[in-house]
Order: C-alpha cells, then sequence, then structure tokens
C-alpha cells in the first residue's frame, strides 16, 4: 500500500486528541512558486490518501449493490437535501445573459449563513470546536457566487470536506462504500441541478480538451467500480444503448449520460479527452491513467489550487513535521 494510502487509513480509524486546537481554513498558495509546498504538505498527502482509499474500496462494485449506511452517513444526505430544497426556493431570475444566473449568489448566500448549523447537524456536540473549520470546506465546495461558476477546485473541497470528516472520526472506514455511492453521488446530483438551473460556467475549463466541464472525481471513482466488469470494456461506453442501461449502476456512466445530455454534436468533438480514453483497453489502466491526469490537470494547476485553504485537519505543514 502506498505511503499516502497508509497515512488516509490511519488517519480514519483515530479521532483527533482532545486538545487538537481547530482554525479556520485558509488560502496559503498565492504564487505559482508555492505550489512546491501543497505538493510537500500534509494536507496534499493526506487528501490524496483519501481518494486512493475511497478508489480501491469501489473497486468492482456497483452504485446499488448492499452497503453500509451510518446515521453520520444519513445525516450528510439531509443536510445535501437541504441544499437540493434550497435551489428549488430559489428559482432562476430573468436576465439579459443566458449563463450565469443572478439567482445563484441568493442561493449561495443561504449556505453561507446557515453551513455552521448544516455541519452541527453531522458533528456530534463534543466536537463542536471542529464545526467552523469543516463548514469552511462545504462553502467552498458549490462554486463561486461572485463568477457563478463551478470546477474541480470546487469538486476538491467537498472532498476536503469528507476528509476532515473522517479526520475527527465521524466517518469511519467501513463508512467508505456509502461515502462514494451515497454521499458523494447525491453531492453530484445537487450539483448538476445547481449548474442546470443557474446556468453556471465551468470554473477555468479547459474546453473540449479537458476531461468534463464540471467534475473529475467521479470519472476516478466510476472507472474503479469497472475494473474486471464481465461485459462493459471502455469502448462501450460512447454507445448510448449501453449507458442507457447500465447508468443507474456505475458512475461513471452516469456521467457519461449527463454530459450527452448537456451537449449536443458528435461525443468525439465536445469530449475529445473522454472519447480517446474510449480507446483505453481495460478500466485498470483506465483508472490508473485518469488518476495520474487528476494529479497533473487538477492538483498540479495553481489556478485550481490557489483557491485551496488550509487548516488544522488539512495543513500546509509538510509531511511528517
Amino acid at each position: 500500500m502506498a505511503e499516502s494510502e497508509r497515512q488516509a487509513d490511519s488517519s480514519e480509524e483515530v479521532a483527533p486528541p482532545p486538545c487538537q486546537k481547530f482554525v479556520i481554513p485558509k488560502k496559503e498558495i498565492n504564487m505559482v512558486p508555492d505550489m512546491a509546498k501543497w505538493k510537500r504538505s500534509q494536507a496534499y498527502a493526506d487528501y490524496m490518501g483519501f481518494i486512493l482509499t475511497l478508489n480501491e474500496g469501489v473497486k468492482g462494485k456497483k452504485l446499488t449493490s448492499e452497503y453500509r449506511v451510518s446515521e453520520p452517513i444519513e445525516k450528510l444526505v439531509d443536510l445535501l437535501n437541504v441544499l437540493d430544497k434550497w435551489i428549488d426556493e430559489t428559482p432562476p431570475v430573468d436576465q439579459p445573459s443566458r449563463f450565469g444566473n443572478k439567482a445563484f449568489r441568493m442561493w449561495y448566500a443561504k449556505l453561507d449563513q446557515g453551513a455552521e448549523k448544516l455541519v452541527a447537524s453531522v458533528i456530534p456536540a463534543e466536537q463542536a470546536a471542529a464545526v467552523p473549520e469543516v463548514a469552511t470546506y462545504l462553502k467552498e465546495a458549490v462554486g463561486n457566487s461572485t463568477r457563478i461558476d463551478y470546477g474541480t477546485g470546487h469538486e476538491a473541497a467537498f472532498a476536503s470536506f469528507l476528509c476532515c470528516l473522517c479526520k475527527i472520526g465521524v466517518l469511519r472506514v467501513d463508512d467508505q462504500l456509502a461515502i462514494v455511492f451515497k454521499v458523494f453521488n447525491r453531492y453530484l446530483e445537487v450539483m448538476r441541478k445547481l449548474q442546470k438551473t443557474y446556468r453556471m460556467e465551468p470554473a477555468g475549463s479547459q474546453g473540449v480538451w479537458g476531461l468534463d466541464d464540471f467534475q473529475f472525481l467521479p470519472f476516478i471513482w466510476g472507472s474503479s467500480q469497472l475494473i474486471d466488469h464481465p461485459n462493459l470494456e471502455p469502448r462501450h461506453f460512447v454507445d448510448e444503448k449501453v449507458v442507457n442501461e447500465n447508468h443507474k449502476d456505475y458512475m461513471f456512466l452516469e456521467c457519461i449520460r449527463f454530459i450527452t445530455e448537456m451537449k449536443t454534436g458528435p461525443f468525439a468533438e465536445h469530449s475529445n479527452q473522454l472519447w480517446n480514453i474510449s480507446a483505453v483497453p481495460s478500466w485498470s489502466k483506465v483508472n490508473q491513467g485518469l488518476i495520474r491526469m487528476y494529479k497533473a490537470e487538477c492538483l498540479e494547476k495553481f489556478p485550481v489550487i490557489q483557491h485551496f485553504k488550509f487548516g488544522s485537519l488539512l495543513p500546509i505543514q509538510p509531511v511528517g513535521s
């Protein structure tokens, strides 16, 4: 097992000591040379370890498979259901520009004001001191209210939010499947609804050369789900019939379905990178390639990481310091 995975496992098992001093996370990556600090940081090791641990946990498993659903998982789903309800209560406004509906700012203001209360419903009272730190990641996870955009940096903030809940012991190792299949999947549904309702711009999109305008992690975890599948090979995901028949079982195919719903024209043109991936011979190779691509295109890109916030749970300090 990789060192980062071992770190993630240990951090998920052990709640922090009572003397843990929580802080409000803040930006630390202000210039391109600061990226070296990020790659050496405990935050990077723990974040990547968390992603890889979940990647291993969902391997070969369907979204519809049986898994344990703990009380904190249920509470997280309730939290996301509140965000969904707020979308219904905050309809788009009439405005001249087609994209970036300003009603998103009203929706975001509700989250900004209510985030700590929402997070306090998930974290036990004896750990209430952690609420402001953890809530920061939730507020960062839904898009930018000034630019009305959403991208992989916001997605990373939600994964960081879940990682922090593991680090304080609210979520445990046996919650792994539910973290991805129940909580993260519900998060994706709410984010897709936000993107459609408020016509959000992709944050820092690379256009057709990016993997997807908005998400990355469900492609990683979704490809892991499909490893060693007896029938479905990477070449099948560009087949509309296959996608329609299997999207409820596999996160990767649900992502493809959403893209084809949102975009027009030939798949090879609007999603060139994904089209190229369909030529890879096996899902395990797809999965390995996507992890490398995620590091290179998201975690090692200054425009994404400059917004990342560091606190006591995901610290900027180098590993082991």
